[in-house]
């Protein structure tokens, strides 16, 4: 320990000894105050009245809260004598991670593809890079930078699922390109070292192996991904790749042509494999340039004083301790305590999360949870609450929060939740408001046709409801008009049958006088009586179109009696109506569930530009 190296980290907390000796003085000075009774009794008297040898206890406390109050400000203080030698070593090793995005990458020699397997690939680098900076290039005809360097790693995570090979604004596999860019990112950050991990099947290696080798100190390590067998190449609309001449083209992993790509950058090659072998070997090389980075700088060291305050408040805990034999300090802590107000039940989980995270930052995470509820009761801000809302499907409330949001993304928005809740007319009033706003945006137009289709459908559905409602209406009209005149029939037989019946009977009558034959009569009351019936039933029996409107419409009875029914049933063909109307409300609605969420639109927008600017310049 030397002396003359005794100092103050933070000296001026000294400065509370200032305040703390007023507060002292003013109590001692209220103490002896206190103890004057000369002035109220008889001086004679008071050694009968006061006890002395407690006012000499009472003055304990008053100490021992001095000495506390002392040792803690010497201690905020931050006495020291002692340096300790602490290295000055950051990992800032940065490692940009180049994807090739070429047709080729959709083959699937290797399950479920090249392209999928590279980005498993990624995700896993990812993970086990706990520091350093990391970027993400991806390539095909041109190169495009999706993240640039950063020490935030699930940024890049985050965009992996949106990178297909769909998204790239033109054909090809220009590795050159793609080296080009990464070492300009490697400028712009100004760093000297740094490794590039190439994951691709291959391509134009012959004329890429130049580039390779000026890229001076940043090492190239290549991730070969496929087979040698290689595989044909999907297309997005069905079937495979083919040449000029028709034939079906297999892609093969150029493992030769990119080894020595590996080479000519002072890095090595690695053939995928189905574990993480490949990864760590590939990190192996990036962690020793690291660690070599790290031998050269130990010898730095930075010189940093040792506190020994924290060691005075061992002095301030036994004197503590002494104070809670008359309460004073749980005295002292209470006076701290807030007024009382209003109690209310909380949840012990929830108030520690407010303790660390905002409500933005709680709703985040439940976003990402896929707690979509939980996320649209915490955001605050009505754009992220609508989010939520629409991915928990209430999309009456994801509108109410998106009415007052003008711009083209907002009304875009709002027209995709309009549409998932059936509002289709003013969801295309929502899409035609934000293409006038931004007219390029495809998403908007693409949704657009999805419901001017659907709307086209719902309106030429319903004028053929309609036609069958009047055809309905006037195939029961005719049918009343066929029952009338039935019944004007059945009263003509009536008649007729009525006038035999005489005939017959004034025949009877006749042959009864002159005969003298009764039992003629039964036998012919019997046989009036059975063809009645007969004729009556021919008389009723329906025509064959009759009968089919019979069938299709089972309100009409046959009996005199139902007819009273009739404006009761006229009612029910209304019913079917209301029930496909809501059949077809179902089905619009899982057909507008099936518009497509496309994450890749902003990286393929945002590629399209650069790629027409970068044509422009050149």
């Amino acid at each position: 320990m030397n002396i003359s190296d005794f100092h103050f980290i933070r000296p001026y907390f000294l400065l509370a000894v200032i305040p703390c000796i007023a507060i002292i003085v003013f109590l001692v000075r209220s103490r002896l105050s206190q103890g004057n009774w000369t002035a109220v009794c008889d001086e004679a008297l008071l050694p009968y009245l006061l006890q002395d040898k407690a006012v000499t206890q009472s003055r304990w406390p008053l100490a021992t809260g001095a000495i506390a109050a002392f040792c803690a400000i010497v201690a905020l203080a931050g006495p020291t004598w002692e340096r300790l030698p602490t290295p000055v070593f950051r990992n800032d090793s940065a490692l940009v991670l180049v994807l090739d995005l070429s047709r080729s990458m959709d083959a699937a020699d290797i399950k479920p593809s090249r392209l999928t397997m590279a980005r498993y690939k990624i995700a896993d680098i990812l993970k086990q890079r706990k520091d350093g900076q990391t970027a993400l290039v991806t390539f095909s005809g041109d190169a495009f930078t999706v993240t640039p360097l950063t020490n935030d790693t699930d940024t890049i995570d985050n965009q992996l699922s949106a990178l297909t090979t769909e998204i790239m604004p033109s054909d090809g596999n220009n590795i050159g390109r793609a080296l080009e860019k990464s070492e300009a990112l490697f400028k712009q950050a100004g760093l000297q070292q740094g490794q590039i991990l190439l994951l691709t099947d291959g391509g134009n290696v012959d004329d890429t192996i130049a580039i390779a080798k000026s890229l001076d100190a940043y090492q190239l390590l290549v991730l070969g991904v496929g087979t040698p067998e290689g595989a044909p190449i999907a297309l997005p609309t069905g079937g495979f790749l083919k040449d000029d001449q028709g034939g079906i083209i297999v892609d093969k992993l150029d493992s030769n042509g990119l080894e020595k790509l590996a080479q000519a950058g002072n890095g090595t090659y690695q053939p995928i494999t189905t574990d993480d072998a490949d990864i760590k070997n590939l990190l192996s090389t990036v962690d020793a340039q690291t660690r070599e980075k790290g031998e050269k700088n130990e010898n730095l060291l930075l010189d940093q004083w040792s506190d020994k305050g924290p060691w005075l408040l061992l002095l301030v805990v036994p004197l503590a301790a002494l104070s809670f034999r008359k309460g004073l300090l749980c005295l002292a802590l209470m006076t701290l305590l807030p007024l009382p107000r209003n109690s209310y039940a909380l949840d012990a989980n929830k108030v520690w999360q407010d303790l660390w995270q905002t409500k933005d930052q709680q709703a985040q995470e439940a976003y990402n949870n896929k707690e979509y509820d939980k996320a649209s009761e915490l955001f605050k801000n009505p754009d992220w609450k609508a989010a939520a809302q629409y991915k928990s499907g209430t999309y009456d409330k994801a509108i109410e929060n998106l009415k007052n949001n003008t711009s083209a993304n907002g009304l875009y928005n709002q027209g995709n939740a309009l549409a998932q809740s059936g509002q289709l007319k003013e969801a295309l009033e929502a899409y035609n408001k934000s293409l006038k706003l931004n007219p390029a945006d495809e998403d908007a137009k693409f949704n657009k046709e999805l419901v001017e289709k659907e709307l086209e459908k719902q309106k030429q559905d319903q004028q053929q409801q309609d036609q069958n409602q009047q055809n309905k209406d006037k195939d029961s009209k005719d049918n009343k008009n066929q029952d009338q005149n039935k019944s004007d029939d059945k009263s003509d037989e009536s008649k007729q049958d009525n006038n035999q019946e005489n005939k017959e009977e004034q025949k009877d009558s006749e042959q009864k006088a002159s005969d003298k034959k009764p039992e003629q009569k039964p036998e012919q009351s019997q046989e009036s009586t059975q063809n009645q019936p007969e004729k009556k039933d021919a008389g009723e029996q329906p025509k064959p179109d009759e009968a089919k409107n019979q069938s299709a419409k089972p309100e009409q009875a046959e009996k005199p009696d139902q007819q009273k029914n009739d404006d009761k049933k006229d009612s029910h063909p209304a019913e079917p109506l209301d029930t496909m109307s809501k059949e077809e409300q179902q089905a619009s609605e899982q057909w507008l569930k099936r518009i497509p969420d496309d994450p890749a639109g902003l990286l393929r927008r945002k590629f399209q530009y650069q790629y027409e600017q970068q044509r422009g310049q050149h």
